[in-house]
C-alpha cells in the first residue's frame, strides 16, 4: 500500500477542508473523488489543484467498477468517505437521491474496499488489514432530537427524523456491519453543525451574509430557538484525520465544537459582526432584516455532542471558539462574494426555499 488517502466528496465543504489539511500538514498523496453534483465545486480547491501530491477523479461512488479501478491504480492505505447528499431540505424534496448516494453508494464503497484488502492479502501483503482504514464520516442527526438537557454520546440510540438523517443512519449501520461480519477495518465519526469558508451558499451562514449585504430579509425558521452545536470546519478536518490515524478499529467518535447556540443567536451574532466590520450604508443595524418564516417539516429541536471520547482517547480539542470562528467565517464570505455568486448561479432550485416549495431561500443550519 502507498501512503495515499482517497477522499470521497473532496470537492464539497467538509471534504475540501480535509483535502487542504492533508496536503498542508501531512506527507501523503491525496486523491479527491467527487461526482461534482450541485454542492461539489473544484473552485473550493483551486489553489490545491496543481499540488504535486494531489489528484482528482470525477466519479460516482455508486459506480463499483470505476471505484475498483481507482483502488487498483492508487493502492491507498485509507479511504475517508465524506461523499453524501447532505441537506435536510433537499431530502424532503427528493429522498431518492439520498437513498442512492448515501446508502447504495456506501455499500458499493464497502464492497470495493473489502475486495481490495482481500486482493492485497492474496498478493502476499499479510498485514493489509492492519494497514488499511475505511473512515466513514457521518452526522449527529442520526441520533434524532434532544430536549433541553443532555448530549449525544457514541452509545446514543439512533432515531433519525428526516430522509437525510435516515439515509446516514443506514450507512452508519452498513459500515459497522462490514466490520463485524467481514472484518473490514473501519472507524466512524459523527459530527455537529459545521461552519466556515467554502460552505454551499444555501446554508445558514452564507444566506445570512448574502442577504444582509443585499439589504434583503434574512429568513429564520420558526422562532429561531432550535439549538445546534457549532464546529469550525478546519477543527473538524483535524479531528477526522486524527481519527483516521489513531482511532481504534470498529470504534466511533463524536466530534463537536462545545459551542451550543440557538439559530437566532447565530443570526444576531453574524449581524453584529457585520455591523462592526461592514456597516449598512443607511446606518441601520442588520438585525432589522431578520424575518421569521414557516418552520421546515421534521425540524429537530436540539443537537448537542459529548466529545469526551475523542478528547480523552485521541487528544483532540477544537482550536476555534464560536466567536473567533464566526469572525473568520464572516470575513471570508465578505472577501469572497464572487465565489458565492458563481455558485448560486448554478443553483438548480431557482431560489426556492427547499422542503416547502416556498419562495424563500433555505436558512437551515445543516
Amino acid at each position: 500500500m502507498n501512503n495515499t488517502i482517497l477522499v470521497t466528496g473532496g470537492a464539497g465543504f467538509i471534504g475540501s477542508a480535509v483535502v487542504r489539511h492533508l496536503l498542508n500538514d501531512h506527507e501523503c498523496m491525496v486523491v479527491n473523488i467527487d461526482k461534482l453534483t450541485y454542492a461539489g465545486n473544484q473552485e473550493t480547491l483551486e489553489h490545491e489543484a496543481t499540488h504535486p501530491r494531489y489528484a482528482f477523479e470525477q466519479l460516482d461512488i455508486c459506480d463499483r467498477d470505476s471505484m475498483a479501478a481507482v483502488f487498483t491504480r492508487y493502492q491507498p492505505r485509507a479511504i475517508m468517505h465524506l461523499a453524501a447528499e447532505s441537506h435536510v431540505d433537499r431530502s424532503i424534496d427528493g429522498p431518492a437521491d439520498f437513498v442512492q448516494t448515501n446508502i447504495v453508494g456506501t455499500y458499493e464503497l464497502l464492497e470495493v474496499a473489502r475486495q481490495y484488502v482481500r486482493s492485497r492479502i492474496s498478493a502476499g501483503d499479510q498485514d493489509a488489514e492492519e494497514k488499511f482504514r475505511f473512515h466513514h464520516v457521518s452526522t449527529d442527526e442520526v441520533f434524532g432530537s434532544l430536549g433541553d438537557d443532555g448530549a449525544f454520546t457514541e452509545e446514543s440510540p439512533y432515531q433519525p427524523n428526516s430522509p437525510y438523517s435516515a439515509s446516514k443512519a443506514s450507512s452508519d449501520h452498513l459500515v459497522r456491519a462490514w466490520n463485524e461480519t467481514f472484518g473490514l477495518p473501519v472507524v466512524l465519526s459523527n459530527c455537529s453543525n459545521n461552519y466556515g469558508p467554502y460552505q454551499y451558499p444555501e446554508k445558514l451562514l452564507p444566506v445570512i451574509i448574502s442577504k444582509a449585504m443585499a439589504g434583503e430579509p434574512i429568513p429564520v425558521y420558526g422562532t429561531g430557538k432550535n439549538v445546534r452545536d457549532w464546529l469550525y470546519v478546519d477543527d473538524h478536518a483535524r479531528a477526522l484525520v486524527r481519527i483516521l490515524n489513531q482511532g481504534k478499529v470498529g470504534r466511533s467518535y463524536n466530534v463537536g465544537g462545545n459551542e451550543e447556540r440557538t439559530n437566532i443567536d447565530v443570526v444576531t451574532t453574524v449581524c453584529d459582526i457585520l455591523d462592526r466590520i461592514q456597516p449598512a450604508t443607511d446606518g441601520r443595524p442588520y438585525r432589522e432584516l431578520i424575518q421569521f418564516v414557516t418552520d421546515r417539516p421534521g425540524h429537530d429541536h436540539r443537537y448537542a455532542i459529548d466529545a469526551t471520547r475523542i478528547s480523552s482517547e485521541l487528544g483532540w480539542q477544537p482550536k476555534e471558539s464560536f466567536e473567533s470562528g464566526m469572525e473568520k467565517t464572516v470575513k471570508w464570505y465578505l472577501n469572497n462574494q464572487p465565489w458565492i455568486n458563481t455558485i448560486m448561479a448554478k443553483n438548480d432550485k431557482s431560489g426556492l426555499r427547499l422542503g416547502t416549495s416556498s419562495p424563500v431561500p433555505s436558512a437551515g443550519g445543516k
